[in-house]
């Protein structure tokens, strides 16, 4: 009897034990959007959202070490906290792992899981050694539930190996201009050169977020993969897509380094944005930091044509002010000026300071002939409570040119002839 039970007390020892090691695995070895802490939830609590009684963006009482609200029609910054430093993002490195995949590959095409792949910790699609997949269903499995063992399958089969993979991350990453991030992976695993900026992951986002198939993707809140010619189902990791209005992807990210990470992006009406909240310490810190950024600059920004209040403003400034404009040795004083044209004209503005603008009219009052047409001859800057909002350039639409040694003998021609008609009025 007494065997009988030290049996059974050590086979109840031994499962405890698994338990705990299969749960220390989770946590030391990466488990992206593994739940690890006791209180964390994903319902959306709207008592802690800025709301119209709270428009000051000091008053959000973010978690995230750092983020960044970036608009995708103007490509600014609505708003930033530390949004320029080099942080590790976790699984949103897949946002780079896909882009490059989807630009480079036959998503049709059928492939066979690698052991290197089958074997990569983390969260996974599940693969196996030997699986048949074909690659669009890997970016499914990458982007959805943040396989780590697609991530390495999809790196393979584009270029050989993760390493060569990573050099095409890089490039891509200098193309984009991305000159603070670096990649040494396809899946985000901690590494310390293996880091970006929020400002450029969200700038990453904007040009992924181009192509039709990853807005698709990502946008995808469930999905049935075909792995081995039987179905499997997904569901995305992103709390908040499907649940806040708006939301339309992108991607959700965990590792021990990078804690808990998350872009989204937003479209209401016209106006579309991205959210990126890195280094939460839970997961629900992210979901409402997210939220709370989002509710915020939806509350308080709007879209402004600032070209034509800038156009509007320089006509005025032209009727009074043109004919003050001295031109030395020219042979026509009829100067035509204009203003460059904004490469964003519509941006966003904080509701509150859309009505107080300042616009700083400087052009050169003495100019020198020969004068071409889109020369620079001025500037206007534009401000909002001292903010610098967007500046450009005045520049000349017509060529004036310099009087020659044929202009100079009409000139004293003509002034002698007028000499001498007033001298016989005189008479």
């Amino acid at each position: 009897m007494k065997h009988d039970f030290l049996t059974f007390s050590f086979k109840i020892f031994t499962l405890f034990l698994i338990i705990f090691l299969l749960l220390s695995y989770n946590i030391n070895v990466f488990g992206d959007d593994i739940e690890i802490d006791e209180n964390v939830y994903t319902q959306l609590d709207d008592s802690s959202i800025a709301t119209s009684s709270n428009k000051n963006s000091n008053n959000l009482n973010l978690n995230a070490r750092s983020c960044v609200v970036f608009d995708r029609v103007s490509k600014q910054v609505i708003y930033g906290k530390n949004e320029y430093n080099k942080v590790k993002m976790a699984s949103t490195t897949k946002i780079m792992t896909a882009t490059i995949v989807l630009e480079k590959m036959n998503l049709n095409k059928t492939i066979e899981v690698s052991k290197k792949a089958a074997n990569t910790g983390g969260s996974r699609l599940g693969l196996k050694t030997g699986d048949k997949i074909t690659i669009l269903d890997l970016l499914y499995g990458l982007m959805l539930c943040s396989g780590n063992d697609a991530a390495v399958a999809l790196a393979e089969c584009t270029a050989g190996s993760v390493q060569d993979f990573s050099v095409l991350m890089n490039e891509k990453a200098l193309e984009l201009g991305l000159t603070n991030s670096h990649f040494e992976s396809p899946h985000g695993l901690d590494s310390d050169e293996h880091y970006t900026t929020a400002y450029e992951l969200a700038k990453l986002s904007d040009y992924a977020l181009k192509n039709k198939m990853f807005a698709q993707i990502v946008g995808t809140q469930n999905h049935t993969i075909t792995l081995n010619g039987q179905p499997k189902n997904l569901s995305n990791t992103n709390e908040l897509l499907g649940n806040l209005n708006g939301v339309y992807g992108i991607k959700t990210g965990f590792t021990n380094g990078a804690n808990r990470c998350l872009v989204t992006a937003c479209k209401r009406g016209k106006m579309d944005i991205i959210c990126v909240v890195l280094g939460c310490d839970t997961k629900n810190f992210r979901t409402q930091d997210s939220k709370k950024l989002i509710e915020y600059t939806f509350e308080n920004f709007e879209y402004v044509n600032i070209e034509e209040l800038i156009l509007k403003k320089f006509e005025n400034w032209k009727s009074e002010n043109s004919n003050y404009i001295s031109i030395n040795k020219s042979s026509n004083n009829n100067i035509e000026l204009s203003i460059c044209k904004l490469e964003n004209p519509i941006i966003p503005l904080n509701k509150e300071i859309i009505n107080n603008i300042d616009f700083i009219i400087n052009v050169e009052k003495f100019l020198d002939a020969p004068i071409n047409q889109g020369d620079v001859v001025g500037n206007i800057s534009v401000f909002s409570n001292s903010i610098n909002i967007c500046n450009t350039n005045v520049i000349v639409n017509n060529y004036i040119s310099k009087k020659n040694s044929i202009d100079y003998l009409y000139l004293f021609f003509k002034d002698y002839y007028n000499i001498l008609s007033n001298y016989n009025n005189f008479l």
